[in-house]
C-alpha cells in the first residue's frame, strides 16, 4: 500500500505539472510577472499529497536515524530535484550525528539567483516515529511545514521558468532532529559558518555575512487553537519587531487569496514568544549568531505528538492560504 500510495502521488504530481505546462510557455514582450502568477501551482490536493506521503506507514512516523526517516529524505530529495533545486557540494544529503549519536540527514536544496546574498527557508520533517507498534503520523508536526517548504520552492521555480528573477538565492532546508536539540539547525549554522556549503553555481562557499534572512516554517496546518474563536483561518509570525519585516506580510495579507487572522505573537503572551521564537525552535541557532529570523507557526493544538495528528486532521484550504501568505512575505523580502 504504502509503495503504490507514492507511485500516485508521483503521478498526481506529474498530472498537476502537465496541466500547467501551457503557462510555462513563453509570455508575451512586455508581460509582468507577477507573484499571483504562481498561485496555480499551491492546491489543496499538493498539499495533501506531501502531507499524505510523510505520515504514510512507509515513513514511520519519521523518527530521526529510522528506517521511515530515511523513506522520508529520499521523497524530500526527490522533490527538490522536480522543483530544480540543485544540490550544494553535489549532494542533496548533508549528514550529521545528533547529541545522542543518532545518524541523521538534512535535506537540502538552492534555487540560485543573481546575486551573492541568500535567504534560508527551513522546516523540519522529523517527528517521534513509532512508539510500542503505534504510529505517531505528525501532520501538523511538521508534515504540514515540509508541505509548505515544497510547494513554495515550487511556485518560486514555476515563476523562474516564467522568466522571472531574483537577486537573492534560495536555500531550502528540510531538517532532521528538531526533536533532539535541533539537531539539524545547529548542524546547518555549523555548515554554514565552517564555510562548508557550497554555491553550485558559483563554486564558493555561502558565507555566514551573506545570509540576510532565516524563514522557519514550523506546524502551519492546525486550526483548533484560533487566535479569535471565529477565525480558524489564522496564521502567526514571530520576529524581532525591528528585522522582521512585518509590513510585507501586512502587505501579503491584503490579497483576497490571504486574507488571514494575523499575529506577531504568540497568544498575546510575552513569555510564550519569546519561549517559541528564541529558545525551542530551528531559528535559534541563527539568531543566536545575529541573523535576521522569522517563525511562521499556527501553533500547538491538543493533537501533539498524538496519533490523531494525521493526514485528515489537517484544513487544507487555510494551509493553502498560509502558504500563499508565507510565499507573498519571502517575495517581498528578496
Amino acid at each position: 500500500m504504502p509503495v503504490r500510495r507514492m507511485k500516485l502521488n508521483f503521478f498526481h504530481t506529474c498530472v498537476l505539472l502537465l496541466m500547467l505546462s501551457p503557462l510555462l510557455q513563453a509570455q508575451p514582450k512586455g508581460y509582468i510577472i507577477s507573484a499571483r502568477n504562481a498561485e496555480p501551482v499551491v492546491t489543496e490536493a499538493l498539499l495533501r499529497s506531501h502531507v499524505e506521503f510523510l505520515t504514510d506507514s512507509l515513513c514511520t512516523g519519521r523518527a530521526t536515524g529510522s528506517t521511515g526517516s530515511v523513506w522520508a529524505q529520499a521523497g524530500i530529495a526527490r522533490q527538490f530535484a522536480s522543483c530544480g533545486l540543485l544540490a550544494p557540494s553535489g549532494s542533496y544529503f548533508q549528514g550529521f550525528r545528533t547529541q545522542n549519536g543518532t545518524p541523521a540527514h538534512n535535506v537540502i536544496g538552492i534555487l540560485p539567483g543573481t546575486g551573492d546574498r541568500y535567504v534560508v527557508i527551513a522546516a523540519h520533517y522529523d517527528h517521534i516515529g513509532t512508539l510500542r507498534e503505534t504510529l505517531y503520523p505528525g501532520a501538523d508536526s511538521n508534515a504540514s511545514g515540509v508541505a509548505a517548504l515544497l510547494t513554495v520552492a515550487r511556485m518560486f521555480q514555476y515563476l523562474k521558468e516564467m522568466g522571472k528573477t531574483y537577486t537573492h538565492s534560495v536555500i531550502f532546508v528540510a531538517l532532521d532532529g528538531k526533536e533532539q536539540s535541533l539537531g539539524g539547525s545547529h548542524h546547518l549554522w555549523n555548515l554554514i559558518a565552517g564555510e562548508r556549503i557550497i554555491d553550485p553555481v558559483r563554486g564558493t562557499p555561502v558565507l555566514p555575512g551573506k545570509i540576510d534572512r532565516m524563514v522557519n516554517i514550523d506546524q502551519v496546518g492546525g486550526t483548533e487553537a484560533p487566535l479569535h474563536k471565529s477565525r480558524p483561518d489564522y496564521l502567526m509570525m514571530l520576529s524581532d519587531a525591528g528585522t522582521g519585516r512585518r509590513d510585507a506580510l501586512l502587505i501579503a495579507n491584503m490579497s483576497p487569496e490571504v486574507n488571514l487572522d494575523l499575529a506577531f505573537d504568540y497568544y498575546g503572551s510575552k513569555d510564550f514568544t519569546r519561549v517559541f521564537y528564541r529558545t525551542i525552535s530551528d531559528q535559534k541557532p541563527f539568531l543566536d549568531h545575529g541573523i535576521p529570523s522569522v517563525m511562521f507557526t499556527s501553533g500547538i493544538t491538543l493533537r501533539n505528538n498524538k496519533v490523531d495528528d494525521n493526514v485528515d486532521s489537517l484544513d487544507y484550504a487555510i494551509l493553502r492560504r498560509r502558504v500563499l501568505a508565507i510565499f507573498y512575505y519571502l517575495v517581498r523580502v528578496l
